[in-house]
């Protein structure tokens, strides 16, 4: 086994806390600090991991000798934290969306890139054995249409309900679907959006739309359209990724692919089982060799970049041109 991965946690909420249990898990490594603004949070999870706590990530970054640090904030949180982490020499481990404001991006990207330190964006769908299927499946066809819904219910977190914090739903949940969209069937070009608030007006402090829908054009000609919406609040709900391929529509789906109007075994067999996200990161850092890496940073801010595309669509009425990161 090689030496131990000492871990440094910029954020310890529900998101965070997951990935602390699955770091807990992998031999020889170590949570060794943990940063949040919540006192409760921090605490807490510093009791549980034996880890030094902090409430100013600056202050964690000064003191604590770190392999890697994980940075699980919200999106409007993003502020130095990676630019810091990678100065140090730290390998980065960023939750989606990467941020809200795509110069932020950019400098960070560039940092990481100055520092040469290996980054991972938190898009664990690619890892999956159904996805791994769907893609090889793809790359050999022509894909000409792709379509995607999330309709699903509001989420309790404050911040999530206010645009200029999270985005809006396209932006920081629905973004799992534009990946794969990007993963599965190639860069997106062009974005043109409309959002609406339909029925949700009475929810306090909410201001995202309830109703969006973009409609998408690939580099290589192929269209897309990725309908979202969190009205579903008393459950219930459609999640769907379709991919029209000549005369075949493959549907992706975690516990397995489907392909209408018959199968092809080896993209609808039963998924096996693959690592998940963090032990991809911690095999990449032992290694010191990205391919474990499902999703770089550069890559997941290209994801940003859609949504945040979408979103400067739909306040304009007009069609955005996606930037390449």
């Amino acid at each position: 086994m090689a030496d131990e991965v000492r871990v440094a946690c910029v954020g310890a909420g529900g998101n965070a806390q997951g990935h602390m249990a699955r770091l807990a898990e992998i031999e020889n490594v170590r949570i060794v600090g943990i940063c949040d603004l919540v006192e409760e949070k921090v605490q807490q999870a510093c009791a549980e991991y034996e880890a030094a706590a902090y409430s100013d990530y600056r202050a964690m970054l000064d003191e604590i000798e770190a392999d890697a640090v994980y940075v699980s904030v919200p999106p409007f949180a993003h502020e130095d934290a990676e630019v810091l982490a990678a100065r140090k020499g730290c390998h980065l481990f960023v939750e989606k969306p990467v941020v809200l404001n795509m110069d932020k991006g950019y400098e960070i990207a560039e940092e990481i890139d100055k520092a040469g330190v290996l980054s991972c964006v938190g898009y664990q769908l690619r890892l999956l054995d159904s996805v791994q299927r769907a893609r090889r499946y793809l790359a050999t066809r022509t894909i000409g249409m792709v379509s995607a819904h999330r309709w699903g219910g509001l989420a309790g977190t404050p911040w999530w309900r206010v645009m200029d914090r999270s985005g809006g739903q396209l932006h920081e949940q629905t973004t799992h679907q534009v990946d794969l969209m990007r993963y599965l069937a190639g860069e997106i070009a062009e974005v043109y959006a409309q959002y609406s608030l339909r029925v949700m007006s009475d929810v306090d402090n909410l201001d995202i739309p309830d109703a969006q829908g973009a409609l998408l054009k690939f580099h290589d000609g192929a269209i897309g359209m990725v309908m979202t919406s969190p009205m579903m609040r008393q459950g219930g709900g459609v999640s769907d990724l379709k991919f029209l391929v000549e005369d075949h529509v493959l549907e992706w789906q975690i516990g397995g692919n489907v392909m209408m109007p018959d199968d092809e075994p080896e993209v609808t067999a039963e998924p096996q089982e693959t690592m998940n996200i963090d032990e991809a990161f911690i095999a990449a850092i032992r290694s010191d060799d990205s391919t474990t890496i499902p999703c770089s940073y550069r890559s997941g801010l290209q994801t940003s970049a859609v949504t945040l595309a979408a979103n400067a669509s739909a306040r304009t009425g007009k069609p955005v041109e996606v930037p390449i990161v």
